[in-house]
């Protein structure tokens, strides 16, 4: 492997990188090698997961069909303002890290600290996770050579670690594609078969709306019950849209991120929305709320909504093909789960929050230190051929379930500092290179549900009769592990939270202006109609 070891330790750049937003190890070592179309497709790829596809039965069985379409269309406001927070922040400080390096300039070094190492341990964890429920996926055929799968799944994601993030790109461009197709496939199969367009299969329509009804008593009874039902179909679907955030962590390796980041930031919220919607819609048609089917837990296609409502219409092939995409899905969450961790920890180590030693990167600019970090644990996932090992794996997983909504809420913490920073220091918001008049409100709004969120996620715990250990642990530990990581660091180091003067707005707009980012050409022609990544 041809490495580099210049940006390991002092080199003439450090007295310019203390000054600096986009720090020369980051320029000259990474490779910009993610276009418009790779870093779309990325965020889309990350937002339509597993929990579309299996998920969705569960959040109709809590909450009923309009119970859960409103519950996803709540969190898909908070998913909104969280993105175009980002957006904004984001185009105007393109660093490797993301939200965790944002967090550092705009709020206080030890919350960049806590947030980054959080999000590192987590993305570490997910990916020997994901390819635990590869495994599952694999099993929906054969339960033959377990061992043998799992080692295949990690070689192939150390590979499409390790190779020229550009290759990354494409993979994940495909399988995006496939996510697009399949949902686009079974939205156009469940208006068919609602309507009555398969032979011998009368139409549905809304009449699951009537019986068993809208929503669905919770843990309570009466319209309590079935607001709990709806709130607990709110607070799971919030992992549904888990990795919307990871759109910029790659900053660094991404064409005019200026200009690709906050495009996609937007055009990736709409689309997503509208295929979740969508889809809760469909499945509320489909299938009734009390269908003991969508009690399964099996965690392969047999789980899934749409396999329930094909199989009711006779439709046999769908389960196999559900199945082969949600395999796709979870190695691509896996892949995700890697440049997400790879890269936040060469963040860390940027700023020296972590040791140097992650800073090498290949010749082709990958920090290869990091992927054979995340390539070691992702060993664990061969603790999956033992019940009681997976159970210690899932109790660590566990630590940080509530990572998603951390991330979140630094990440609208951060955008609100901006705006005061930008008041403060007399900066009108139109020199932003991407802004939004009412962003300001909604990230405020957003924030207070995101919190709201943390301190209800875990609600049922609450309840008589429901006390359970790691419900608890995954609704609520994360939150004093972040705490305590910000406390100790803070006083470890003495940082002290920035300054809103302090901000580097105007250096970060200074910078902007020197290094100016070709503008696109206006789209023509054909190149209209393409709605995914145009």
């Amino acid at each position: 492997m041809d490495v580099e070891n210049k940006d390991v330790g002092t080199n003439v750049d450090d007295r310019s990188d203390s000054v600096r937003i986009v720090h020369a190890q980051e320029e000259n070592n990474l490779s910009r090698a993610l276009s418009q179309r790779h870093i779309q497709m990325i965020a889309l790829a990350g937002a339509i997961g597993t929990g579309l596809f299996l998920s969705l039965g569960g959040a109709l069985m809590t909450g009923g069909p309009l119970g859960a379409l409103l519950g996803y269309a709540l969190v898909g406001l908070v998913v909104c303002a969280v993105q175009f927070a980002l957006g904004e922040v984001s185009a105007l400080f393109p660093v490797t890290g993301s939200f965790v390096r944002h967090a550092e300039l705009i709020v206080d070094p030890a919350l960049g600290f806590a947030v980054g190492w959080n999000v590192v341990y987590g993305t570490y964890l997910s990916v020997p996770a994901e390819i635990s429920a590869a495994l599952v996926l694999i099993q929906f055929w054969t339960d033959k050579y377990p061992a043998l799968w799992i080692t295949l799944f990690i070689i192939v994601t150390f590979l499409v670690g390790i190779v020229f993030v550009g290759v990354y790109g494409e993979i994940e461009f495909c399988f995006a594609l496939l996510k697009i197709l399949l949902v686009i496939g079974i939205i156009i199969m469940g208006l068919v078969i609602d309507l009555g367009g398969v032979p011998g299969q009368e139409r549905i329509g809304f009449r699951y709306w009537n019986s068993p009804g809208p929503f669905v008593a919770y843990i309570a009874s009466g319209s309590w019950g079935q607001f709990l039902g709806f709130w607990k179909v709110m607070t799971n679907a919030v992992y549904s849209f888990a990795g919307v955030e990871s759109v910029s962590v790659a900053a660094a390796e991404t064409k005019s991120p200026r200009q690709n980041i906050p495009k996609a930031c937007k055009k990736v919220f709409a689309r997503v929305a509208i295929f979740y919607l969508l889809s809760v819609l469909i499945v509320g048609m489909l299938v009734p709320s009390d269908d003991q089917t969508l009690n399964n837990d099996a965690g392969n296609a047999s789980t899934s909504p749409f396999v329930t409502a094909a199989t009711r219409a006779g439709i046999k092939v769908v389960p196999s093909i559900i199945n082969a995409v949600v395999l796709t899905s979870a190695w691509s969450a896996s892949n995700q789960c890697l440049l997400t961790g790879t890269r936040i920890l060469y963040g860390l180590a940027l700023k020296r929050h972590a040791p140097q030693i992650f800073l090498r990167t290949t010749s082709w600019g990958i920090p290869y230190v990091c992927v054979i970090l995340q390539t070691a644990i992702a060993t664990l996932a061969y603790m999956a051929l033992s019940s009681g090992a997976l159970t210690v794996f899932y109790w660590f997983l566990n630590l940080t379930a509530a990572g998603t909504l951390v991330s979140w809420s630094v990440i609208l913490i951060n955008h609100i500092r901006l705006h005061k920073a930008m008041k403060k220091q007399g900066i009108a918001r139109e020199e932003l290179p991407w802004h939004h008049s009412w962003t300001p409100y909604t990230s405020r709004a957003a924030l207070a549900t995101c919190i709201l969120f943390l301190l209800t996620g875990g609600f049922t715990v609450f309840t008589k009769g429901n006390w359970d250990n790691a419900t608890f642990i995954s609704a609520y530990l994360d939150i004093p592990l972040v705490l305590l990581a910000y406390g100790g660091w803070k006083l470890f180091k003495k940082t002290k939270i920035v300054d809103l003067d302090s901000i580097p707005i105007r250096q970060a707009l200074d910078e902007m202006h020197d290094n100016p980012e070709e503008p696109f050409p206006k789209t023509k022609g054909w190149k209209r109609l393409n709605i995914l990544w145009g």
